[in-house]
C-alpha cells in the first residue's frame, strides 16, 4: 500500500473500470489501482467525478484536499470515531491532570533528546562553531534536567519552547548552501526558503500522524500537551513532536545539503491571511499576534513559498525518508518510520486503556 499525491491547477480525477485515471490538462493519463493506494493527497484545483469518489469510497481510500502550497481544505474520512469508549477514557485522562502532564512530559523528554541527538551530530561535522554549538547543545541539556523535575503543564510548555529556540540556532549551521536562508524559524507565512521547506514539512508529517491516531480510533482533538480548542486537533500535533527532527529535519537538511533544492524551486509571494494558498502548516488559526498589529488587521504579507517542481521535489523526498529504515528499540529491530509512527500511536492508544502505564515517546541515537 502506498500514498499517491496529485499536484494540478487543471487536472481530473476519473474512473475508468476499477481504476482511478488522473488526466493532465494536456491530456496526459496516469492510472492509480485504488487497491494499492492506502490514502491520496490532492493539491491544487483537482476535479473530482462522481464516479471516482464512488470508487475511492468504495476502497475506503483516505482522501486530504490540499491548496497548490499545502493549506488544508478538506479530507475524505471512513468509519472513524466508533470507538465511544476508548474516547471516554481519552476524556477522562483530561480531567486527570497529573496523568495529563505525564504524557505531556514524555512527549517533550522525547524531543527534547532528539534534538540533542541532532545538534550532536550537527558540533561532529562542524569543528569550526564547536564552541557555540556547545553552549546551546548545554543549554537545552539543562532545559531538560530541569524538565524532568516537574509536572506543572505550563512549564512544560515553557521548556519545549525554550529547547526549540536553542534548537534552530544549532540546525541553522547545518544548512550549507549560501543561498539557502534561515535566521530563525517563521511561519504563517514562512520568511525564507529553508522555513517554507519545514513548514511543508511539518505538514506532511501531521497529516500522517493524523491518519494513524484516526485509524486507531481515537480522538484528534483530545491531547495533552497542547492547549485544548475547538476544532484544533490537539492530540495530533502532541504525537507529531516526538518526528519533527527526525523525519522533518532531517528530510530538510539534505534537500539542500546534496543539491536537490535550486534557488529557483522557490518564489516570494505577497498574499492576505485569506488567500488560498496561505502555507498554513497546521490547521490552528493564525494567532492574534501574527495576524495584528496595533490592533489592525495585516491585510497582506509577503513569504516564501515553494514552486510546484520545489514542493514535488520535497514529497519525493519525504516519501523516501517514510519508507527508510532505522533501529526501532521497543521491537529491536529495523522497522520503517511509516510503521513506526503506527507503532507509537498503538502504543499511546495502550496507555488510554491502562494496558501500559507510562507513554514513552520515540527518539532516535
Amino acid at each position: 500500500m502506498s500514498g499517491i499525491y496529485i499536484l494540478s491547477d487543471y487536472g481530473k480525477l476519473s474512473k475508468k473500470d476499477q481504476t482511478l485515471v488522473f488526466t493532465e490538462n494536456d491530456g496526459t493519463n496516469t492510472i492509480l489501482f485504488p487497491y494499492k493506494t492506502d490514502h491520496l493527497v490532492l493539491l491544487g484545483k483537482v476535479s473530482i467525478t462522481a464516479d471516482a469518489l464512488r470508487l475511492i469510497s468504495k476502497y475506503k481510500i483516505e482522501t486530504t484536499f490540499l491548496s497548490s502550497n499545502g493549506k488544508f481544505s478538506s479530507k475524505l474520512s471512513f468509519e472513524n470515531g466508533k470507538n465511544v469508549f476508548l474516547r471516554q477514557k481519552q476524556f477522562r485522562i483530561l480531567d486527570d491532570k497529573l496523568k495529563s502532564s505525564e504524557i505531556a512530559k514524555s512527549i517533550v523528554i522525547g524531543k527534547i533528546k532528539n534534538q540533542i541527538s541532532f545538534m550532536q551530530r550537527i558540533k561532529r561535522k562542524d569543528n569550526r562553531t564547536n564552541a557555540e554549538i556547545e553552549r546551546s547543545i548545554n543549554s537545552v541539556k539543562n532545559i531538560l534536567s530541569d524538565l524532568e523535575k516537574t509536572l506543572d503543564i505550563e512549564k512544560i510548555r515553557g521548556y519545549e519552547g525554550l529547547a526549540a529556540r536553542n534548537y534552530f540556532k544549532v540546525f541553522a549551521y547545518n544548512i550549507q548552501p549560501e543561498w539557502a536562508e534561515f535566521k530563525s524559524r517563521s511561519k504563517n507565512p514562512p520568511k525564507s526558503n529553508v522555513n517554507a521547506v519545514l513548514s511543508f514539512l511539518y505538514t506532511l508529517l501531521m497529516y500522517r500522524i493524523e491518519s494513524a491516531i484516526e485509524s486507531q480510533g481515537l480522538d484528534c482533538c483530545a491531547g495533552n500537551l497542547h492547549a485544548l480548542n475547538y476544532g484544533k486537533k490537539a492530540l495530533v500535533f502532541d504525537l507529531m513532536e516526538e518526528f519533527r527532527t527526525p523525519i522533518a529535519d532531517a528530510v530538510c537538511c539534505t534537500l539542500f545539503n546534496q543539491g536537490i533544492l535550486k534557488p529557483e524551486d522557490f518564489e516570494k509571494v505577497s498574499f492576505s491571511s485569506d488567500s488560498e494558498d496561505f502555507p498554513l502548516e497546521n490547521y490552528e488559526n493564525i494567532s492574534e499576534s501574527e495576524n495584528m498589529k496595533d490592533g489592525f488587521a495585516i491585510e497582506s504579507q509577503k513569504g516564501i513559498l515553494l514552486t510546484k517542481v520545489g514542493i514535488k521535489k520535497v514529497i519525493a523526498a519525504f516519501e523516501n525518508k517514510m519508507d527508510s529504515l532505522i533501529m526501532y528499540y521497543p521491537m529491536n529491530e529495523k522497522v520503517s518510520y511509516k510503521k513506526i509512527i503506527y507503532y507509537q500511536v498503538q502504543h499511546y492508544k495502550r496507555v488510554i486503556n491502562e494496558e501500559e502505564k507510562d507513554y514513552k515517546s520515540y527518539y532516535f541515537k
